[in-house]
């Protein structure tokens, strides 16, 4: 039976960090922070774990690197902190990074402290729970604000090393095929087929821009009362790249196969024709008028991409659950969507002639 992600995703459990050594170093680091401190953790997430932290006179949340043996480049919560700062500084929709720290003595691993963002979380990417019209205003804020990121210019803001555009989607190929196998618990013909067609096939860049990386409904607060985007979560994968290759991964969940568990990415298929929900034809519109693009380039060859890169990361959670770092209880049930999700990226290659 289908869980609900609404249901499973949302809330807090027990925390698993130390808050007196805590408490003790944000007493010593954050101006004004004053305890006692309540910690919780947010049940959601699968990469890098994230609390909140409750004091008499304000909240925050803190985000770590998980406890114990780690892929090399992933969870960097340094680069989080980096490019959330610089968006903040720019006012754009994040949650404000107040400091950084990577002394591992602290709490186990590094971490950096943000301000709390009120607001909702819709777990399902067709928003459950709200109006037609206001469905519709979520989905073009979203948009809105990831053709907005786009536009950022992040060379004025002091992050042209942030990250190498040239290149990009070809590099990402092989980050994600050497993390994939690192990973790897079973063969799976489907990833090994993309593995060997996806070089040859990337196409040529269309831009240099920050990309988030993981851009979707659920790594989003959506403001408590109005329809629109007050934060973007989640950090982790965003770089200098291709910005074509971060909208056509937001486009996903129009494909995203169905997981009977609830578990993995969200997905429309079901839900594409519910009232409020654009059409994939006029999103994809919106984002080229937003964007000056007259359409989107090679998208099979894009979506196969972006299934193949998801379905290595998920790959990558499984082969934390058997290391045992993996964030959170529901990770075994996320990285069965692999396969399928590895059958959806060479459906995709092969339209593109693969």
């Amino acid at each position: 039976m289908r869980i609900d992600r609404q249901q499973a995703f949302t809330g807090m459990t027990a925390a698993d960090i130390p808050a007196t050594s805590l408490r003790e170093y944000l007493s010593n680091n954050i101006d004004g922070f004053e305890g006692p401190l309540e910690i919780s953790r947010f049940k959601g997430g699968q990469s890098n774990p994230t609390y909140r932290l409750g004091t008499p006179r304000r909240h925050y949340v803190l985000r770590r690197k998980p406890f114990g043996k780690l892929l090399p480049s992933a969870h960097a919560i340094e680069r989080e902190y980096r490019i959330t700062d610089a968006l903040s500084l720019a006012g754009f929709p994040v949650a404000r990074p107040l400091h950084l720290c990577t002394d591992d003595s602290v709490i186990g691993a590094a971490f950096y402290l943000m301000e709390h963002v009120d607001g909702r979380v819709f777990w399902e990417p067709w928003a459950p729970g709200i109006s037609p019209p206001e469905r519709s205003a979520v989905f073009k804020s979203m948009n809105r604000t990831l053709a907005r990121l786009h536009g950022f210019d992040f060379a004025a803001a002091g992050l042209s090393d942030f990250g190498k555009p040239q290149g990009y989607v070809a590099r990402q190929i092989r980050r994600w095929s050497e993390q994939y196998k690192a990973s790897e618990t079973e063969r799976i013909a489907d990833m090994d087929r993309l593995i060997a067609w996806l070089p040859d096939a990337a196409p040529p860049d269309s831009g240099a821009a920050v990309v988030h990386g993981d851009f979707r409904l659920d790594n989003c607060i959506i403001h408590p009362a109005e329809p629109r985007v007050s934060a973007v979560l989640d950090w982790e994968l965003a770089t200098i790249g291709d910005p074509i290759a971060d909208f056509t991964y937001h486009l996903m969940p129009w494909f995203m196969p169905v997981s009977e568990t609830g578990a993995g990415v969200g997905s429309l298929v079901g839900h594409a024709e519910d009232p409020g929900i654009p059409g994939l034809e006029s999103y994809i519109e919106d984002y080229c008028a937003q964007t000056g693009r007259s359409a989107l380039p090679s998208l099979n060859t894009y979506m196969a991409y972006n299934f193949f890169r998801i379905a290595a990361i998920l790959q990558g959670i499984l082969g934390r659950v058997r290391d045992g770092t993996a964030a959170s209880a529901e990770a075994a049930t996320m990285a069965r969507q692999v396969r399928p999700l590895a059958e959806t990226a060479w459906h995709f290659a092969r339209k593109a002639g693969g």
